[in-house]
């Protein structure tokens, strides 16, 4: 997760301006966190190449920004396009495969460890 510096104060949080925050292209991890409140994260997720990402200890909702792909919980795949959001329990195994090279998503983590 990223550190607060990459945080935002604002509650409007513009696309583009969580685009150009992310890290580059090449990051092994394309994520960057724009706003905190509570036990609340938002975040733009933009991976190239492959999803390595192992389960999260909390609650979250992706919001597809762009991009389509299929995504796998738990061993049921669905496909997925712009304007879709998935909800991932905690602790629930989870990644994108086949998407496009525009893909990015909007990220929300919420709640205690091991998910409400």
């Amino acid at each position: 997760m990223a550190d607060d510096e990459d945080i935002q104060d604002d509650w409007l949080i513009p696309l583009a301006h969580a685009e150009e925050a992310l890290p580059p292209e090449e990051a092994a991890m394309r994520y960057v966190r724009r706003f905190a409140h509570g036990s609340m994260d938002i975040g733009l997720y933009a991976p190239k190449g492959a999803d390595t990402q192992s389960p999260h200890d909390r609650d979250e909702l992706y919001v597809v920004t762009s991009g389509a792909g299929r995504f796998v919980k738990d061993g049921d795949e669905r496909v997925f396009g712009p304007g879709d959001a998935i909800f991932v329990e905690a602790g629930a195994a989870h990644r994108f495969e086949f998407f496009s090279d525009d893909f990015a998503a909007w990220v929300i983590f919420w709640g205690p460890k091991g998910g409400e």
